[in-house]
């Protein structure tokens, strides 16, 4: 037996190029700085939106509609299914946008503001003010006549525009109304999808409720069994996907269902991951002194992988892992094949009251209704402002809750599925809406 001998890790890879890894990691570093700007979704999305508008108004229009009406074909043994690029933007990745959206849900019921009724009321007051008040103005507007199905349109709010809009106004804006304006945002989310469930659903299929319950069921079975791998729950997860979008609901309602029932508590946690890694370091140490134990370190480096990715919950390991590809691919994307609006086509004379109503929903709703109802439950005693919340710093979260923009044109999108002319005329409301309140909301800070 023979003790072995200390080596330095190199920094770069057994045959990488040193200097084609230094160019790398030059190249790169801004566009890491980059996606660590709060507001760098935002702008991505921002962007994506003015191509599709400008796309769309430019002489290479029938591209536009071509690209997003670009069959899709999958044929496994007997079974074929043919859809078209839109339908995957809007019910399969839109599926996993919602399912992130349902995480942040579960982790905001687990240890976030709505862990409790007491820290909850003010965020549940203002996101149920912000959605009266816009319904009131949409009725008041006379929306109804000209497009009932649009009611819903300036329910929700965008989070990463809203989070943007602040991150903007830097250190004028306090730690605690941020988290108080993605509260409410997530609450809005919450309502919007009830709404998508109960308002926007055509006739039911049993059996795809029967498939949907089916895969919940073998999903539930798979966490009694402890199987915390993410992979094995792919084939579930899509079973419940084809199950709602057989039943007649629509396929992101299986996203959020899915992202409710992860896992929100660690196994080994911070503190049990450092006394097992400090186990099974010191096996591997042990074994390594040792030639002929060298090569028995499967199990100990096993355990240290396990622990490693136990020591957070798999609802914060899967947020981590698609946060990203929801802000930065999923949404620019959803923007791109639904933001692009003919406006030589549109005709706003057609339907005035319901761009009135959406707008106004957006703009004075959502900031009247979250202003009032806040008054209201602390005026009443029923709670307080956050430490350090002014009433207008709640002015600026009424402000920038009123830009809508992806849930409310995926709302409209429902809305208004067999009525393109309609449809557009929302898209115009939301965008116009949202940049409003986004001004709005500088201004105000």
């Amino acid at each position: 037996m023979m003790p072995t001998d200390q080596h330095t890790v190199s920094e770069h890879p057994p045959g990488a190029s040193v200097g084609a890894r230094r160019v790398s990691h030059a190249l790169m570093r801004p566009l890491e700085r980059f996606l660590h700007i709060q507001a760098a979704s935002g702008i991505v999305l921002l962007i994506a939106t003015a191509v599709a508008l400008v796309w769309v108004n430019s002489p290479w229009q029938a591209s536009y509609h071509a690209l997003w009406a670009t069959r899709i074909d999958l044929a496994v043994g007997p079974w074929a299914a043919s859809t078209t690029l839109h339908f995957v933007v809007n019910d399969v990745l839109m599926a996993v946008f919602f399912f992130v959206i349902g995480l942040e849900v579960r982790r905001e019921l687990q240890a976030g503001e709505l862990s409790s009724l007491r820290r909850g009321t003010l965020p549940i007051a203002a996101a149920l003010g912000g959605m009266v008040a816009p319904i009131a103005i949409y009725f008041l507007a006379g929306a109804f006549v000209d497009a009932s199905a649009g009611w819903a349109v300036p329910l929700s709010t965008d989070t990463a525009f809203a989070l943007g809009v602040l991150a903007l106004l830097g250190r004028r804006i306090p730690a605690t109304l941020r988290l108080l304006v993605l509260t409410i945002a997530v609450i809005d989310d919450v309502i919007a999808i009830l709404v998508i469930a109960v308002f926007y659903t055509s006739g039911l299929e049993p059996t795809g409720i029967l498939v949907a319950i089916a895969g919940i069921g073998v999903v539930v079975l798979f966490q009694r069994l402890g199987i915390r791998q993410v992979a094995a729950y792919v084939v579930p997860g899509s079973v419940v996907w084809v199950g709602v979008w057989w039943a007649g609901i629509h396929p992101t309602i299986a996203g959020v269902m899915l992202g409710l029932l992860t896992p929100a508590t660690a196994w080994y946690g911070h503190h049990g991951f450092l006394d097992a890694a400090r186990r099974d370091l010191a096996t591997i140490a042990q074994r390594l002194k040792f030639i002929e134990a060298k090569h028995d370190l499967a199990q100990p480096m096993s355990a240290l992988r396990l622990a490693q990715r136990e020591a957070v919950s798999p609802l914060d390991r899967i947020v981590r892992a698609l946060h990203p590809w929801a802000a930065f691919g999923i949404m620019p994307v959803f923007a791109l094949a639904n933001a692009g609006v003919d406006f030589g086509a549109v005709e706003l004379g057609a339907a005035p009251r319901l761009a009135a109503g959406i707008a106004g929903g957006l703009v004075v709703g959502k900031l009247a209704g979250i202003l009032l109802a806040s008054l209201a439950v602390v005026k009443l005693r029923i709670t307080a402002l956050p430490p350090d919340v002014t009433w207008a710093g709640m002015a600026i979260a009424g402000a920038v809750a009123g830009i809508g923009f992806t849930m409310a044109l995926f709302i409209a999108e429902l809305a208004f599925a067999d009525e393109p002319a309609l449809q557009d005329i929302a898209t115009v409301a939301v965008i116009v809406a949202s940049a409003v309140a986004a001004t709005v909301a500088l201004l105000l800070g």
